[in-house]
C-alpha cells in the first residue's frame, strides 16, 4: 500500500533547528508560523478552524486519524492550517460513518508528516517560543528553503482576517427566529453560528470590511464579532466599526479576534505571545461571578492587562489562571462585552456556553 514505502521529510525551524519524519501523502513544501494544540481530541475541528490559517499545527497527541473524519464536524469548508505534523498518523479509523484522516488531507492539498518526535519538538517550541518553519520532502532544496523561509513573514503585523472572511454575505439559522444578529466574519467558526441560531436568533455574515452602516441597514438586534487569525493591529476599518458600536451602545458580543478587536477600539493594545494558548482544558476564571471554568483556546495575541486595568472604561471579567492574562472584558456602561477563549468549544468543553445566553439577554435589553 501507498503508505507503506512513503518518503522522509523534515521540519526546518527558523532559528536553524531540524526535526525529522515521514510525508503522510503529499510531497513539496510548505511554510507558516509553527504551534502546537494540547487538545487529545478534535483534530478536524482543528484543522478547519479560520483561526489557525498560514499557521503549521503540531499535534501533540501521539495518536492522530483513528476516528476518522465526518464532514458535519468541519468548522469552515475546508482545512485551513498550512501544514500538519503528528508521532503516529493513523491510515485505518473507528467509525464506519467516516472517512479517513488521510483522504480528508489529500482533497485538501494539506502537506503532512508524521513519525515525528512531536514532544522533543513541541518541548523546543515551549522554550524557545513560536518562530516560523517549514515542513518539507525536500532535502535537495535545503539551502534554497532557509532562504524562504527568512523572507516569510512573521505573525506580528499580518493581517489574515481578509484571507478567510467571507466574500458575500449569507444567511444562517431560521428566517422566522425572535432575533437577529448581524456578525462581522473575522474567520467565524461553524459551531459559533449554530450556538447563536439554536437560541432563536437568525444570523446575517457578512465580509469583515463591511461599515456599520451597511450592517445597520439589515436591522439587526445584536452585532457579532468573530475570531479569526493573525494580528489584530492591522485591521483598522474592523476596529472603527467597534469604536462605532460601542458609541451608539449597540448590543455587541466578540470572541477572540474581536475580543482583541473591542479591546483596541478602546486604546487597550495587545501584544504578540510567547506561545500563545491553543488547546482544550485551559482553566479561566469568571471575576464577577467567581466562578472557575474549563476552556477551549487559540490565539497568539493577547489583550495587555496593565492596558485593560488602567483604562475606566474596560472592566476585566474574566482571567486565564495559568498565566494571568486577560480573558474576558466588558465595557462600562455600554452593551458590549467579549471574551479571549472559544464558549462554542468544538472541540473542547461547554463551560463557557452561557455567554451566548448572556448576549440573548443584551439583545432584549436593547
Amino acid at each position: 500500500m501507498k503508505y507503506l514505502s512513503r518518503k522522509k521529510a523534515f521540519i526546518l525551524l527558523s532559528d536553524g533547528t531540524l526535526f525529522y519524519g515521514k510525508s503522510i501523502g503529499k510531497e513539496g513544501s510548505t511554510f507558516g508560523e509553527i504551534c502546537f494544540n494540547t487538545g487529545t481530541t478534535g483534530y478536524q475541528e482543528i484543522f478547519t478552524d479560520p483561526s489557525y490559517f498560514g499557521q503549521i499545527m503540531v499535534a501533540t497527541n501521539a495518536h492522530i486519524g483513528n476516528y476518522g473524519v465526518l464532514e458535519s464536524e468541519s468548522e469552515s469548508d475546508s482545512i485551513k492550517i498550512a501544514g500538519l505534523v503528528v508521532k503516529n498518523f493513523s491510515y485505518e479509523f473507528s467509525r464506519p460513518e467516516a472517512v479517513s484522516l488521510a483522504s480528508f488531507l489529500e482533497k485538501n492539498d494539506l502537506l503532512a508528516i508524521s513519525d515525528v518526535d512531536t514532544r522533543a519538538l513541541v518541548g523546543y517550541i515551549r522554550d524557545n517560543g513560536a518562530m516560523n518553519a517549514v515542513i518539507s520532502t525536500e532535502f535537495d532544496k535545503i539551502d534554497e528553503l532557509k532562504e524562504k523561509l527568512k523572507q516569510t513573514p512573521e505573525m506580528k503585523g499580518l493581517e489574515l482576517a481578509s484571507k478567510v472572511s467571507t466574500k458575500e454575505p449569507y444567511f444562517f439559522g431560521d428566517a422566522d427566529a425572535t432575533y437577529k444578529i448581524a456578525a462581522l466574519d473575522l474567520g467565524i467558526k461553524k459551531n459559533i453560528l449554530r450556538n447563536l441560531a439554536k437560541r432563536d436568533a437568525y444570523i446575517k455574515v457578512f465580509p469583515y470590511n463591511t461599515p456599520l452602516s451597511e450592517m445597520q441597514a439589515w436591522q439587526p438586534d445584536g452585532y457579532f464579532l468573530s475570531n479569526g487569525p493573525g494580528d489584530p493591529e492591522p485591521l483598522t476599518g474592523v476596529i472603527e466599526v467597534a469604536k462605532e458600536l460601542i458609541a451608539k451602545n449597540l448590543p455587541t458580543f466578540g470572541i477572540c479576534l474581536g475580543h482583541q478587536i473591542i479591546g483596541l477600539s478602546q486604546n487597550v493594545k495587545t501584544f504578540k505571545m510567547f506561545n500563545g494558548h491553543r488547546g482544550i482544558n485551559h482553566p479561566v476564571i469568571n471575576l464577577e461571578t467567581g466562578k472557575g471554568e474549563i476552556s477551549s483556546q487559540n490565539h497568539g495575541f493577547a489583550l495587555d492587562k496593565e492596558a485593560a486595568d488602567n483604562n475606566p472604561n474596560v472592566i476585566i471579567t474574566h482571567k486565564h489562571l495559568n498565566d494571568g492574562t486577560v480573558a474576558g472584558i466588558r465595557i462600562k456602561d455600554k452593551n458590549c462585552f467579549s471574551v479571549q477563549y472559544h464558549p462554542e468549544a468544538s472541540p473542547g468543553p461547554n463551560d463557557g456556553t452561557y455567554l451566548f445566553d448572556q448576549f440573548i439577554e443584551n439583545l432584549k435589553k436593547g
